[in-house]
């Protein structure tokens, strides 16, 4: 049975992503600071062939730790989705040393860590794909997020370059670019009172926030390796039109009826 590694799997797009994972034969790892003992119960009772490992991905301890577990399981994954990620809301001028270097801890440094760990088994076996799951805000800038912006261009930049090093090698490297999904990371930056509902959809050329499904499918595509075995260094914007749109709001507005 193959092998999924998920970061950032007790909840939100990490869970479904598993859950998606699970459902299509993948035994799954899941990987979260939090406990993960009820998203794993839940994957289990569904049916999926689950795991789970608790820990800070940003630590080199707990990722070697990691390596070890699946060497010892199965010589190396054959999936893994580096989904963990934290969010900062803040104007540039603003923004703590401190609180710069905690998003970038998490949504840059341990996808590389996580990357080199386990890609050094995927490249020993010469198979492998791995998803890194970015976002719009890798793609432009999204104003008051300095911090969460430059992590996610910095991952965009290490799925390229790390497709470029290692395809040769067997191992596909890709990113998903999601555009705003309604997770538990949405409800908390609302709380903020940083923007609205409306702000999200009167943006999104396709009038609505993306579901946790829109993008776990999405990695799933990536992670298959015959259906997608010649797509590497891709980073695929799963944004409903974000990124295309150069539109003013009321000229989007008015092509709708």
């Amino acid at each position: 049975m193959k092998l999924a590694v998920i970061t950032g799997a007790a909840q939100g797009l990490g869970l479904r992503t598993a859950a998606l994972l699970g459902a299509r034969g993948f035994s799954v790892l899941l990987l979260d600071r939090r406990d993960p003992a009820e998203a794993l119960a839940r994957l289990r009772a569904g049916g999926a062939a689950a795991d789970a490992l608790c820990g800070d991905v940003a630590s080199e301890e707990f990722v070697d730790g990691i390596a070890r577990w699946v060497g010892e399981k199965c010589g190396a994954a054959d999936v893994l989705v580096n989904n963990a990620g934290v969010s900062l809301i803040c104007p540039a001028e603003t923004t703590s040393a401190a609180d710069w270097q905690r998003v970038m801890n998490v949504n840059l440094f341990a996808p590389f860590l996580l990357c080199r760990a386990l890609g050094r088994q995927m490249l020993e076996r010469r198979a492998g794909s791995i998803i890194n799951v970015a976002s719009v805000a890798g793609l432009a800038g999204v104003s008051h997020r300095s911090a969460y912006n430059a992590s996610k261009h910095g991952l965009v930049g290490l799925t390229r370059t790390l497709a470029a090093e290692w395809g040769g090698r067997g191992v596909r490297v890709n990113a998903v670019c999601p555009g705003w999904i309604k997770t538990e990371m949405d409800v908390a930056d609302q709380g903020s009172g940083a923007y609205s509902d409306a702000d999200i959809i009167d943006r999104v050329p396709m009038a609505r926030f993306a579901r946790p499904d829109d993008v776990a499918e999405a990695i799933a595509f990536l992670a298959d390796s015959e259906r997608s075995a010649f797509i590497n260094g891709v980073s695929l914007p799963v944004d409903g039109g974000w990124i295309a749109d150069a539109s003013w709001e009321n000229l989007r507005r008015k092509t709708r009826p």
